[in-house]
């Protein structure tokens, strides 16, 4: 399969679309090996996790429920501007099930400690939390997953799900975005 050009406005390509797909599958086997036959609530944090998490879903044959959660932390901005806000909730009853939070990037760590706090108190069976990325260098409160798909430096990164002001999410590998690009207005 022939490689797409780089994008105009990504300075460099992080991680390949390639190394996303193996990471991926990886994972699913890592899932697998933990929850064996289990039935799982998949809970997505929109919008930057719906790619990874539909390809995660598909590396596991296991019964699986899904539902998504909308928290707002970035907005058209390339730092978060403070304290995330839940902007849809959750639609599953989620006590006494399997529950793995999925999201695109560990960053700060606000969003997934308050999107987890949130859940555990929902009484599931189990929580557990899978990251495409970890940006550890980033945290400001103590957080880590349980599953992580690539630690990266940091640097402000789009594609494969994540954006700047809802752009780049459709490039199918992850780059750092261009300084220059990092100021366009939404």
């Amino acid at each position: 399969m022939a490689r797409l050009p780089l994008h105009p406005d990504i300075e460099t390509e992080l991680i390949t679309e390639e190394a996303i797909k193996q990471r991926v599958a990886e994972l699913g086997a890592e899932l697998k090996r933990v929850y064996g036959n289990e039935e799982l609530t998949f809970i997505s944090v929109m919008n930057g996790a719906i790619l990874f998490t539909a390809d995660l879903l598909r590396q596991i044959d296991n019964p699986v429920r899904l539902d998504c959660i909308r928290i707002s932390s970035y907005g058209n901005a390339t730092e978060s501007h403070g304290t995330p806000k839940l902007v849809h909730s959750l639609m599953l009853d989620v006590t006494g099930r399997h529950v793995l939070l999925v999201d695109d990037i560990l960053d700060t760590g606000k969003t997934l400690s308050l999107v987890a706090g949130m859940i555990r108190g929902l009484q599931p069976a189990s929580m557990r939390v899978c990251v495409l990325l970890d940006k550890k260098g980033r945290r400001q409160v103590p957080f880590e997953a349980d599953f992580v798909g690539f630690k990266i430096p940091d640097k402000f990164v789009v594609g494969y799900g994540l954006d700047y002001a809802e752009r780049y999410r459709n490039l199918p590998s992850i780059g750092v975005l261009k300084a220059e690009r990092q100021k366009l207005p939404g």
